[in-house]
């Protein structure tokens, strides 16, 4: 079964918490604090596994989750980092982030591997919170959560060059003829019901690689018969074969085939539209008259799109084709899918300094990444560790925003998950 788009959930790992313990010690204050800190939690990566060729893998395995980094303990024993998961998919996989659709990664080179989440950092122990004022520090931080995200796996075929058509005007044929593909092939609309690639080798020792692309229709962009799922295999190819049935068999107009068509990879794609073309007259070998083949040669003459004749079955004008397209190919820039600078990496670096402060009624909410790292290193039951807050809100300017909208003793301030009361000192 050949899939090519799919859906996933993936979640980093928690960073492991620092740990609050004292060494016993003759005249050190309270034996002196030894809490080792909490392991980083695993990354999530992406990589491309030579041997896969369809996402089928994902179909039924929806969730992927990095080891979580171990506590810290006493004597300065720090916890152990979180195992990083290495998630394989075919080459050509393109991951995006399911709700901004903004790409992620792009793996289209063999053995790549591209960091996604980063884990997250784990907590410090009491040991770091030691000052010359605060000697024995009863408050450790807690690790960083890891992220979840939802991402969208679509597979695009690294081919260099496409076959285009309608069904049934020859492609899946043409590609038998020219590599080892054995597509399934018979005299019927939507033969080809999934993508078929193949390797050509011509006599001069050059090869490139060839995608059957499932027959495109009008509406196809809007997700019409196969549809948008298999215009994504366009994308990566530099050179476009668009044939055409000039035998008369089916009752169709080529020309307005190839306006069709054309008009459906411009719906779907500005720059997929502007691919070089070579308009390819198949079924030369039945067919009834000449008139639609004089058609078409007028239509490439018009469009300026070079124009061979062939027939698929008997193999006639093939061999002449090749070479073009050899040719070609040699003037055609391997472009990249996407733009290094649309590329985003998920990481919680990013975030680890964000707050942001809202009012509800009388109720203060501050909330961030910041925050809740600040409020899983506090231990309310402890007085030098309020103070720790208390001096911590003040120079990450929470204290001067909350001031200057209105806070005043005895308000309600929720930090994160904890409700506290605000008080001058």
């Amino acid at each position: 079964m050949f899939i090519d788009y799919t859906k996933v959930i993936i979640k980093s790992g928690d960073g492991g918490n620092g740990a609050v313990a004292f060494r016993r010690e003759k005249y050190v204050a309270a034996g002196g604090p030894d809490g080792g800190d909490g392991g980083n939690g695993g990354n999530v990566y992406f990589q491309v596994d030579k041997d896969k060729n369809t996402l089928i893998d994902f179909k039924y395995h929806k969730k992927f989750k990095a080891q979580n980094g171990e506590n810290g303990s006493g004597s300065h024993c720090n916890g152990k980092y979180g195992q990083d998961l290495y998630i394989k998919v075919p080459i050509g996989t393109v991951i995006k982030d399911a709700q901004t659709k903004r790409i992620v990664a792009d793996l289209s080179k063999p053995d790549q591997v591209e960091l996604v989440l980063k884990g997250g950092r784990g907590g410090r122990g009491n040991s770091h919170f030691k000052t010359s004022t605060r000697q024995a520090p009863r408050f450790s931080e807690d690790g960083e959560k890891g992220e979840e995200k939802e991402v969208i796996l679509e597979l695009k075929l690294l081919a260099d060059v496409g076959l285009l058509g309608f069904p049934n005007v020859g492609k899946s044929t043409f590609l038998k003829a020219v590599t080892d593909a054995k597509p399934k092939i018979a005299n019927y609309h939507f033969t080809t019901i999934e993508p078929n690639l193949g390797v050509v080798k011509i006599k001069t020792g050059e090869d490139f690689v060839i995608a059957d692309i499932p027959g495109i229709i009008e509406g196809a962009s809007k997700g019409i018969g196969l549809g948008i799922q298999f215009l994504r295999h366009v994308e990566r190819t530099r050179l476009l074969l668009h044939f055409l049935d000039v035998s008369g068999q089916e009752g169709r107009n080529p020309v307005e085939d190839f306006n069709t068509i054309n008009q459906e990879l411009k719906k779907y794609s500005e720059k997929l539209s502007r691919k070089k073309q070579i308009i390819v007259a198949n079924k030369v070998d039945v067919m009834q008259d000449e008139t639609l083949l004089k058609e078409v040669k007028e239509l490439a003459k018009k469009e300026n799109i070079e124009f061979y004749q062939i027939s698929a079955i008997t193999t006639q004008g093939i061999e002449e084709l090749l070479y073009k397209i050899v040719k070609q190919l040699k003037e055609l820039p391997k472009e990249e899918l996407i733009e290094i600078e649309d590329k985003i990496v998920y990481t919680l670096e990013e975030k680890q300094n964000q707050w942001t402060i809202k009012k509800e009624d009388d109720v203060f909410i501050v909330s961030g990444r910041a925050v809740e790292r600040l409020m899983g290193r506090v231990n309310i039951e402890d007085n030098e560790s309020m103070y720790y807050l208390q001096k911590s809100l003040k120079n990450m300017g929470i204290e001067a925003k909350l001031k200057e909208m209105g806070v005043c003793q005895g308000d309600t301030v929720i930090l994160a998950d904890w409700e506290l009361e605000w008080y001058e000192e």
